[in-house]
């Protein structure tokens, strides 16, 4: 049973006139009659009492009618709400983005979106990049800020914002903290300090180290920056880190690698899921954002 269905019985039980209904619906006659006769048959039970050319609603008639009222006024309802979701400038977001970001990227961000799009609402999620690729993987967001994402699972389009460099983290007194740059080799034998597994930026370093032909000397590992930039400042170890914000609150020094290890950020989606207006007005946005940022 369609909705138009509905609407056809609504009309015919209104007016309790086939011919004025179908003039109303701007349907034939005929047309209208095999609707209503349909339904009737859907249900198994008439609908209206005739007598010649007259038609009355029955009891049957007048209980489906209740129910259709209340069908066709929650249709309404979705449908203006989803009228919503698609004016241009409205909708709903679902945006994530990798822990790093959140501390001042995101948030100056986000405070010129209000200017830009006063009526869109927007749920943020903050993440590691393989935890965001299972969220756009599930559909529970539609954009996300990360590395680039390599999945074997759903078809991601990613596109490139802007790069990040890392550097390398020593405590204040360390022999290396006079140094401009250094290379990989030089702190191969330190104690390392390095994000837990399963983030990105941990497949970040570890790879960077492959290439360099180094196993670092890993001997704890943190689940965020501030902790990483807190134990190299008790003199536990070096890492390898982005600038963060209240880095300089730290007792480190922050040393350019070389080659210079750049990380990039990009926008990610799902490539084959439906993407609101919305969502594309707000990915259009971030590109043009971070192209006049960075």
């Amino acid at each position: 049973m369609e909705i138009q269905q509905l609407q056809y019985f609504k009309t015919v039980a209104e007016m309790q006139h086939m011919t004025r209904a179908a003039e109303q619906l701007s349907i034939s006659q005929p047309a209208l009659s095999k609707s209503i006769a349909n339904i009737e048959q859907e249900l198994g039970i008439p609908l209206f009492d005739r007598q010649g050319r007259s038609i009355f609603l029955n009891r049957y008639g007048q209980l489906f009618l209740d129910s259709v009222h209340i069908i066709l006024d929650e249709y309404e309802k979705v449908r203006q709400q989803f009228d919503e979701l698609i004016r241009p400038g409205h909708g709903e977001v679902a945006f994530g983005f990798i822990h790093t970001l959140g501390m001042e990227i995101v948030p100056k961000l986000m405070a010129k979106v209000p200017e830009k799009y006063p009526h869109m609402e927007f749920s943020l999620t903050q993440a590691t990049s393989l935890n965001l690729l299972k969220r756009l993987e599930e559909g529970g967001i539609d954009l996300c800020l990360s590395q680039e994402l390599d999945s074997k699972i759903i078809d991601v389009e990613w596109l490139e914002l802007w790069s990040e460099e890392l550097y390398v983290i020593v405590p204040n007194d360390h022999p290396l903290a006079h140094r401009k740059e250094i290379e990989l080799r030089e702190i191969k034998d330190e104690p390392f300090i390095s994000i837990k597994r399963g983030n990105a930026l941990r497949q970040f370093v570890d790879q960077r180290f492959k290439e360099a032909g180094l196993v670092p000397n890993t001997t704890f590992a943190g689940e965020e920056m501030h902790t990483i930039a807190g134990f190299v400042s008790s003199g536990l170890g070096v890492s390898i880190i982005p600038h963060i914000k209240g880095l300089e609150s730290f007792e480190v020094t922050k040393i350019s690698v070389t080659p210079t290890c750049l990380r990039k950020i990009g926008v990610a989606s799902a490539r084959n899921r439906y993407l609101s207006p919305a969502a594309n007005e707000f990915k259009v946005f971030l590109i043009d954002y971070f192209k006049g940022e960075f």
